[in-house]
């Protein structure tokens, strides 16, 4: 219910656009949210399972790692049971690539400097072509080519920045440019000034992430700063937020992050108080069983769950539905931001549950019947 305010506004950098699968990345289209499996991508049932369960919280685009023959052509199998576009991981071989493009594979991670000769390169870039596959042009801070690292004698913005754009001159060199760029490092400072510096240097899509970020507390606080901090200034089209914890929990966390910037809404935003001495309910218990129970809605609107009166009804005044804590275990409950009925405390969570469910069907009602208008008057 917010409405666009000035200091709300984020201008995104206007980059080229290309097509992952069914998936658009760059230009106008909605920042993709993405993740990686950990699972042997030749143990096929595993990988599927980990995938679907990583589209079940709103994945758009999933990478496998294919190191070896066995891997890549699992991808032949893994494809048709999911349904995102899958990125295969490449490192070095270049006939893992081709194998993977020829197993389906909807873009291919690589960096052409990596594959070997200019006949590889093109081999490469023939089968993508092919196949219909985008590419992603990797940069890692951990792993610079040593010519570069002699020149800045360590990894730094610079260096990151001039490896992109060597391995795009690559690409560009074969009349190819379906490709998106990521520079990343564990550095914070680094990953954002290289990202900062890439940005102004192209206009290809930018894949941005934090990488090796740490465990779900630690990464998801160090990805926040340094993804936060790009998105606010509009670089950025696609995220990986690299954890030390399952896929989903990447999503998860990939997808808050465009909540709170109001770049993307999936879901259930619950706005609650870390509680005090003036709570007239268990806040805390109450919101993570909520978070819960309301996983499965996907669509976007907003819940207030506030302990006492003191902020409680304003927030309620800015979201789809809202509680407010009051006395004798009676607390007030708002829809579209205005007082509707009391509520007791043991009703709270099915209450609640109940007032997103009825809600968000009747979002979805509203859409289709619009839909249905738009495509009678076509």
């Amino acid at each position: 219910m917010s409405s666009v305010r000035a200091y709300r506004q984020i201008l995104r950098r206007k980059s080229r656009q290309i097509r992952v699968g069914n998936v658009l990345v760059g230009g106008d289209a909605p920042i993709s949210v993405q993740t990686m499996t950990n699972t042997p991508t030749a143990d096929v049932a595993a990988t599927v399972a980990q995938i679907q369960a990583a589209e079940r919280v709103g994945a758009d685009i999933v990478r496998v790692s294919c190191p070896d023959q066995e891997s890549a052509l699992a991808l032949k199998q893994i494809v048709p049971q999911v349904s995102v576009p899958i990125v295969a991981d490449i490192h070095f071989h270049y006939k893992r690539a081709i194998e993977a493009a020829q197993s389906g594979a909807a873009c291919l991670r690589i960096n052409p400097g990596n594959i070997g000769s200019a006949e590889r390169v093109r081999e490469v870039v023939k089968a993508a072509k092919d196949y219909g596959c985008s590419m992603r042009i990797g940069v890692n801070a951990g792993s610079l080519e040593q010519d570069l690292l002699e020149k800045y004698g360590e990894p730094c913005p610079e260096a990151l920045v001039e490896s992109a754009l060597n391995h795009a001159k690559i690409l560009e060199d074969h009349d190819f440019t379906e490709f998106k760029i990521s520079v990343k490092a564990s550095d914070v400072f680094l990953a954002v000034a290289a990202y900062q510096g890439l940005a102004e240097a192209c206009d290809y899509p930018l894949h941005i992430g934090i990488t090796e970020a740490g465990g779900l507390r630690a990464g998801t606080v160090k990805s926040s700063i340094g993804l936060g901090m790009l998105l606010w200034s509009g670089i950025g089209d696609t995220i990986r937020v690299s954890l030390s914890a399952e896929p989903a929990e990447e999503v998860q966390v990939g997808y808050e992050m465009l909540k709170s910037l109001g770049l993307r809404r999936r879901g259930v935003t619950v706005i609650s108080c870390p509680s005090c001495a003036r709570q007239n309910f268990n806040v805390i218990k109450t919101v993570e069983t909520l978070e819960a129970r309301l996983a499965h809605i996907t669509t976007p609107l907003t819940l207030s769950v506030i302990g006492c009166v003191v902020n409680g009804p304003g927030e309620a005044r800015e979201t789809d539905i809202g509680l407010t804590g009051g006395g004798n275990n009676t607390h007030q409950v708002y829809l579209s931001g205005v007082t509707d009925h009391r509520l007791k405390d043991q009703n709270i969570v099915d209450h609640l549950v109940g007032l997103v469910e009825k809600k968000a069907a009747e979002i979805e009602a509203a859409k289709a019947a619009e839909k249905a208008a738009e495509n009678a008057a076509e």
